[in-house]
């Protein structure tokens, strides 16, 4: 009769410890996950804000028909210099659907601010297009990214 005892409380501390060791896993696993969906948060929204800031920086100066062509190249070139670095973060953290949606963005703008750097203005068609190009790029990778971190469409998280 003590050996039932002694080993209905062995099996029941085996139980009790098992199941601990789970539900701290479990906890564990949704704690890492919701790291890792808080740094790519983060990176995606730095990654659109030196987007729109090298964008807004390349639509200035298209729209200034007095800059000089050397001042030009070095405002566009410089205001585009911070998406590099968030690109190479981009390739590293983010899953491969996110990625190429943000190189296809980062190359319509790469082609824009080009275009803005050889003087072209911001009421050519060929700025145009490449504006509507690169907003086509933007808009793809605001959706993939929202997709990736479970966005819903009313800016719900599940």
């Amino acid at each position: 009769m003590q050996w039932i005892t002694l080993i209905s409380t062995i099996v029941g501390a085996a139980i009790a410890t098992g199941s601990a060791m789970l539900l701290d896993r479990q906890r564990w696993r949704r704690e890492h996950l919701d790291r890792e969906t808080q740094a790519r948060r983060t990176l995606y929204g730095e990654y659109l804000a030196g987007l729109s800031e090298a964008r807004h920086a390349c639509g200035n100066v298209a729209r200034d028909p007095d800059m000089a062509p050397s001042t030009r190249r070095t405002t566009a070139r410089e205001a585009f210099g911070p998406c590099i670095g968030l690109r190479y973060q981009m390739t590293i953290s983010a899953p491969s659907r996110v990625v190429e949606a943000s190189e296809d963005a980062f190359r319509r703008l790469r082609d824009l601010r080009d275009r803005v750097m050889e003087g072209v203005a911001a009421t050519e068609p060929v700025y145009l297009e490449g504006r509507r190009s690169y907003d086509d790029a933007l808009a793809a990778l605001r959706a993939r990214m929202r997709d990736d971190l479970r966005i819903s469409e009313d800016g719900t998280a599940p």
